[in-house]
């Protein structure tokens, strides 16, 4: 991707267009609850980044407090989590304390601060005409070359479903080898889809040639 510049958050690469599937993912480096993050040290494994309106909001709440209680779930997929917002890494703090206090779950994984809203405009999670600072609920799942393999926004209004978001990381993850797609509502060990066969193969018999499902062993 061309674009790349250093600021003080690190090298990023401002698109000239919307990140898009298939786009790598802009570099960056960030503060968080962690400690400083890295972007290109996830890569080698699967990596869902997301970013939330602002801290202390219920519907925001909500979504942490459920990918908190299936972050063992994505940690065996291979999958790491890493959130974001606008707000900074104080707020971030005591946004998770307040989170662990009131409902008992600790949430595991970093939360980076962006106040110079560079990394959510680098990822197009604001765009450079908003009028104020929050972003969309946007979720990008990044493979291990640092790929963008998909992307989903939703609005500040409407929650995620972190079900789904586990779901669609699987699907990614047992997709890459390139020898089945995934049908509708696919969870792991269901049976697959045969990719779309070539020329030969429509010859070969069977009038299901264009979906053909096979069992996962």
């Amino acid at each position: 991707m061309t674009g790349e510049h250093t600021s003080a958050t690190g090298t990023l690469a401002a698109p000239p267009r919307p990140l898009r599937i298939g786009d790598r993912a802009p570099l960056f480096s960030a503060r968080s609850t962690h400690g400083s993050v890295e972007l290109s040290a996830y890569r080698g494994r699967w990596l869902v980044f997301f970013s939330h309106p602002a801290d202390f909001t219920p519907v925001c709440t909500s979504e942490f407090i459920a990918l908190a209680r299936l972050a063992p779930r994505f940690e065996q997929l291979g999958c790491a989590l890493l959130g974001l917002s606008v707000d900074s890494l104080y707020s971030h703090l005591a946004w998770l304390r307040a989170i662990h206090a009131t409902f008992g779950v600790e949430v595991p994984f970093p939360v980076i601060e962006d106040p110079s809203l560079e990394i959510a405009r680098a990822y197009g999670m604001l765009d450079e005409e908003a009028r104020d600072s929050s972003t969309v609920r946007a979720s990008y799942f990044i493979d291990p070359d640092g790929i963008v393999r998909a992307i989903s926004w939703y609005p500040m209004t409407v929650g995620r479903s972190a079900d789904e978001m586990l779901r669609l990381a699987a699907a990614l993850k047992r997709v890459e080898r390139g020898d089945a797609v995934t049908p509708e509502g696919w969870e792991p060990g269901d049976a697959v889809l045969l990719p779309l066969p070539g020329e030969q193969a429509l010859f070969d018999g069977g009038d299901d040639w264009f979906c053909r499902r096979i069992e996962e062993s």
